[in-house]
């Protein structure tokens, strides 16, 4: 079963790791050798319920090559909670993973996938996928959202007699004849930037995490916080916004300015802003250098400046803030080590660990180890970090593909991780 999840080695890539010309994890096969700029994926962490796509549930602790793909290229990888997708450069997408609630997408009737499946009944050009704890979604290049999986909150954005649970891509059609540009989803919501750059969130909005705020009825009881169509986020009004960001219970945006604003109790909270700060409605994030890049995790949250540099902030358990301890840190601190000389083009969060691409290098650190296949026999089923073990690490590590190899996107799940990466070499 092992050796069906990887790419065979052949003579030639022993020689090429032996002389330093390859890659020294030796899992590239004769079929990239000639094939310069290919781009592929890995995965590695915890293997259950095959959301790694490996043909098996087993968790890996280093990267390993999703084999399903040697035929064509790859443009991006969304990890989920426990399900992962895959977009091609045709523009078809594929999933693999839990399908509890749907969200993989696939006509079929399955509990799981240990391989990707494409997802049916999309239009053939997507352009972009993200993949929530339970949910899905995908956008065409002509900015249309197709959403699927689990709809208990609304976080489909189809209408509040939708049902809650949606198997199979449904287009948000309340959003004809407006084109969304970028989407991210968390744990039960959904928020989406429009080519306009209006800023739009619906879903499960406990916490604040929608950016709405709480509106009270009139014997002072909230009300519901769900919301079950795509909704304005009226603070956000007149702000061009570029990028959003949703994690576990907060959200985060950047506008055209390189402005930063956050919601959520939990994440202002950490932040220490104050009374005057409203935790539902979003808050500027101050003495932060312009702003190109976002992401959030369960508790922590990463930006990526212009000038390369990464901040981070929030809860740091098991070091996920890679700032080279596990303490609290309410205002951002930027993430030095080897970002202080080269700069960082990406970054994405986990549940309580972090990736980030720098100079085509892979970088991660937090948390180590998860609970999952193997824990009732003693085993871990860690390895979300990708260097061979479960442990911590609180600054940034290098995952080591060998020279030839270049990191062009990265995405965490829950406890697992993908990477897009490309081969460079000629032989």
């Amino acid at each position: 079963m092992l050796e069906r999840t990887c790419i065979q080695i052949s003579k030639f890539t022993h020689l090429r790791v032996k002389f330093g010309l390859g890659l020294r994890l030796g899992f590239w096969g004769r079929s990239f050798s000639s094939e310069p700029n290919k781009r592929f994926a890995a995965l590695w962490g915890n293997g259950d319920y095959g959301r790694l796509g490996l043909g098996s549930l087993e968790s890996r602790w280093r990267p390993v090559v999703c084999s399903a793909f040697q035929s064509e290229n790859l443009r991006a990888i969304a990890c989920g909670g426990a399900h992962t997708l895959f977009l091609t450069e045709t523009g078809r997408v594929y999933a693999t993973g839990l399908n509890d609630f749907g969200q993989l997408g696939t006509s079929n009737d399955i509990s799981y996938s240990t391989e990707p499946l494409e997802v049916s009944g999309l239009p053939k050009e997507i352009a972009q996928v993200s993949a929530g704890y339970h949910h899905s979604c995908a956008i065409t290049v002509n900015g249309e959202l197709y959403m699927w999986g689990k709809n208990s909150n609304g976080q489909l954005g189809l209408g509040k007699r939708a049902a809650k649970v949606v198997s199979v891509p449904s287009k948000v059609d309340c959003l004809i004849g407006i084109a969304i540009r970028m989407a991210a989803l968390g744990s039960e919501h959904s928020v989406a930037v429009t080519d306009d750059g209006e800023a739009l969130s619906w879903g499960g909005g406990g916490s604040g995490r929608l950016g709405h705020g709480h509106d009270s009825s009139i014997l002072g009881f909230l009300r519901s916080t769900s919301e079950y169509t795509p909704r304005l986020i009226k603070t956000l009004e007149g702000i061009k916004v570029k990028n959003v960001a949703a994690g576990l219970l907060h959200s985060a945006c950047i506008d055209d300015n390189g402005s930063v604003f956050i919601f959520g109790e939990r994440a202002v909270d950490k932040l220490g802003l104050g009374g005057g700060n409203n935790a539902t409605t979003p808050s500027l994030i101050g003495k932060l250098p312009y702003s190109e890049e976002v992401a959030c995790g369960a508790y922590h949250t990463c930006v990526i400046t212009s000038g390369g540099e990464l901040y981070t902030w929030g809860s740091n358990e098991n070091g996920c803030l890679g700032i080279g301890c596990t303490d609290v840190i309410h205002l951002p601190e930027r993430v030095q080590g080897p970002f202080l000389k080269s700069p960082v083009c990406k970054v994405s969060c986990g549940w309580k660990h972090t990736a980030a691409i720098s100079e085509g290098m892979l970088f991660t650190w937090g948390w180590g180890g998860s609970h999952g296949t193997f824990s009732e026999d003693g085993h871990s089923s860690g390895g979300q970090l990708g260097h061979g073990d479960d442990v911590d690490r609180i600054e940034p590590t290098m995952i080591n593909f060998g020279k030839n190899v270049k990191a062009l996107q990265v995405s965490c799940g829950f406890n697992h991780t993908g990477a897009c990466l490309s081969l460079t070499f000629i032989y």
